[in-house]
């Protein structure tokens, strides 16, 4: 008897599957797309509407005879590739070649994968929905007309291997633009004065920050203004004025978007974009759990919303009550603002049961597996917990008429904060209410143990890290987040930008083809025109536009941009940078290149000699063990470190960056370590030697 045939993209996901339904049905992959415009050719008839030339891709001849077959002994055909324009894609093109009515119920969908999701899934067969793969199928010639006629004049005008990209060249002139900014930032000087303040002999101080004369705040631009107040207040009693008590409360994030995974596992996993969705997508297409069999653990990981089933969102309710009591559950379930455009069919990436604790399943997990979804399972936990309860109080102390101010908070209740609180992009400063504050009350004296002043100077904006590129993407609207991954892959490859310390720096090469791109493309690298384009695709997916529209009106300003920029460009050199390290083999002068992960030495020879050597960063300081020089190191994984010039003599090695300044006690180089009870300290690099120190550095770090 023949048996449906379900076809999916990935053989995880249709191994999972095919142990839900056992002998019932046959399950199959695509392996993802199957065709595609071809790489040797343009493949868009620009003067017929813009119409796609597909063929099938070359290796996926086996694949579809396979799927032929399949389908040509099956009772019924169901493509269940995933729920979003690129599945939507994948199954029409399917349908097309095994014959398929797209109008008929072919399509079955489904956003986690258990047992529950994809047998209700196949008792509601749809159409495939033709506005979802029209929009994905306009991005796709969009980005064929950027990348096959554009590119190959960066080729002939700069070099060859280039490429540019309608996402890709936007986020390449976002870390251009940060670094101009970086550049082009004058540091402004600025003073903060501090009293540590005590009542009596046997209680603990606690700190208070200057405000300005009666509570007006003012700005200390000098050391002579700061001396002034200094001397004014030095030796005199400071008396609390005023004491105000409120109660704060704190909201928990929502729910993972795909953005927000993203930016929250690098920030607290140090998981790269592309590391993070490679394993979200195998906790989403499903694990072996032993006895409980195969199963898929969160829900769809590519959604930009943060949409719970109420099903999900009663569960989640019950297990709180159970786990934590009643008060950790808010009186009414939470509804979270969604950003504009996000696709509501979708809901966020949570657990697809919360029955299946982390620590439970945990010997079945890998240690990064385990990790990412102990981050997603804890931030849907919490997303569904009450508000957490502090108690702050902010107290006005003056001496001498100069008001001063501190803060401070107890935490009465928890809420969501006893699982999971959000990461920051940026370390920040210390927050004020959230220091130490004795029991104060007006008209108390206090005495003062010190008031100092201290110098700042304005920073300029910092370079992107990952996280941070993502989130200006999404905030701007560039591209989708299932394309961030590819993006910043893309960007290094090509050289365009490297990574330095996990934050981005534009290379010579990525400034001068942005440069060439502001001057003769300007709609290509605009932000703006690029996320309003996003926009309209949006719109051709709900079918209020056509997508041949869409294209159209970009293509003819782009085809006249382009003709301008053909004879009015000509050839450019981008002068290479010569080391001073020979090549072994030929004799040149090795220069230096940018890959994929940084600087690297090539020789100028190739082809003829394919030589190339890491970049070796020499730094001030000295070994602790045989005195050599310190150098810059990365292990295989990419990891920086430090060791010494003398390898493999000497073996020292530090994770810790050298500070340009060496131990009092036995002269070896201090290296800055960070603590959750200490915070930021200094200590001797060298083990025997027990120096520590606490405070500002006196100098930078050197390298």
């Amino acid at each position: 008897m023949a048996k449906p045939l379900i076809i999916v993209e990935s053989p995880a996901k249709a191994r999972t599957i095919e142990k839900f339904l056992g002998r019932r049905y046959l399950v199959k992959a695509s392996m993802g797309h199957i065709r595609d415009l071809p790489k040797s050719q343009f493949g868009v008839d620009v003067e017929n509407n813009f119409a796609p030339k597909y063929i099938t891709i070359r290796g996926k001849g086996e694949i579809l005879k396979s799927l032929r077959d399949g389908a040509r002994k099956s009772s019924r055909v169901f493509l269940a590739t995933d729920p979003d324009r690129e599945g939507e894609a994948i199954s029409w093109h399917l349908a097309e070649v095994l014959g398929l009515d797209p109008a008929g119920d072919c399509r079955i969908e489904f956003h986690e994968i258990t047992r529950e999701a994809i047998s209700r899934a196949i008792k509601e067969p749809r159409a495939i929905n033709p506005h979802l793969v029209e929009a994905q199928q306009a991005r796709r010639i969009l980005d064929r007309i950027v990348g096959y006629r554009l590119s190959p004049l960066l080729w002939r005008k700069v070099r060859r291997g280039l490429s540019a990209g309608r996402v890709q060249s936007v986020a390449v002139r976002l870390i251009t633009d940060r670094e101009e900014e970086i550049r082009n930032f004058v540091k402004e000087e600025y003073w903060t004065i501090e009293a540590r303040l005590k009542e009596g002999p046997t209680t603990q101080p606690f700190v208070a920050r200057y405000v300005g004369p009666n509570g007006q705040k003012v700005d200390l631009k000098t050391a002579a203004a700061v001396d002034e107040i200094l001397g004014r207040v030095r030796g005199k009693p400071f008396v609390v004025t005023s004491v105000k008590r409120r109660e704060r409360h704190r909201t928990p994030a929502p729910p993972f978007t795909t953005s927000s995974l993203q930016q929250e596992a690098s920030r607290k996993l140090g998981y790269t974009v592309r590391r993070t969705m490679s394993i979200a997508q195998q906790l989403y297409e499903g694990l072996d759990l032993g006895p409980a069999g195969t199963v898929g653990l969160v829900t769809y990981i590519r959604t930009d919303s943060t949409r719970v089933a109420d099903e999900a969102r009663r569960e989640a309710r019950a297990f709180i009550r159970d786990r934590y009591g009643p008060e950790y559950v808010p009186p009414e379930p939470r509804v979270y603002e969604e950003k504009r455009g996000a696709q509501l069919a979708h809901e966020a990436i949570r657990p697809t049961s919360l029955q299946r604790d982390p620590r439970a399943i945990k010997d079945f997990l890998s240690p990064e597996q385990l990790k990412l979804y102990q981050l997603i399972w804890d931030r849907f936990l919490a997303s569904e917990m009450s508000q957490a309860v502090l108690d702050t109080v902010t107290a006005d102390i003056v001496a001498e008429g100069e008001t001063f101010r501190a803060s401070g908070s107890t935490l009465r209740f928890p809420g969501f904060m006893a699982i999971y609180i959000e990461g920051q992009d940026e370390e920040r400063p210390t927050d004020e209410e959230e220091g130490f504050l004795p029991d104060l009350e007006e008209g108390l004296r206090l005495r003062a143990i010190s008031v100092e002043g201290k110098q700042h100077f304005t920073q300029p904006p910092p370079r992107y890290t990952e996280a941070m590129l993502v989130k200006a993407l999404e905030e701007k609207g560039i591209g989708r987040p299932s394309t961030y991954a590819p993006i910043i892959e893309t960007i290094q490859y090509r050289g365009y930008v490297t990574r330095q310390d996990r934050r981005f720096v534009p290379t010579e090469l990525g400034i001068l083809v942005i440069d060439l791109l502001k001057e003769y493309f300007p709609k290509i690298i605009d932000v703006t025109f690029t996320a309003n384009l996003e926009e309209q695709l949006d719109q051709v997916e709900e079918g209020r536009r056509r997508w041949q529209a869409v294209v159209g009106e970009f293509y003819g300003p782009f085809a006249a941009d382009l003709r301008v920029a053909e004879e009015a460009i000509g050839p450019l050199e981008i002068p290479e940078e010569e080391s001073d390290v020979t090549c072994e083999k030929c004799g040149r002068r090795m220069v230096v290149k940018y890959g994929r992960f940084g600087k690297f030495l090539a020789c100028p020879g190739f082809p003829e000699c394919k030589n190339t050597k890491p970049v070796v960063e020499v730094l001030k300081a000295r070994c602790p063990v045989c005195g050599g020089q310190m150098v810059e190191r990365k292990s295989r994984k990419g990891r920086r470190f430090y060791g010494c010039s003398n390898y493999p003599e000497c073996t020292f090695v530090s994770w810790q960056k050298p500070l340009d300044r060496n131990c009092p006690e036995c002269g070896a180089f201090l290296v800055q370590r960070k603590s959750k009870t200490e915070g930021t300290y200094y200590q001797c690099s060298r083990e025997s030697c027990n120096y520590v120190e606490y405070g500002e550095p006196e100098t930078d770090d050197i390298g």
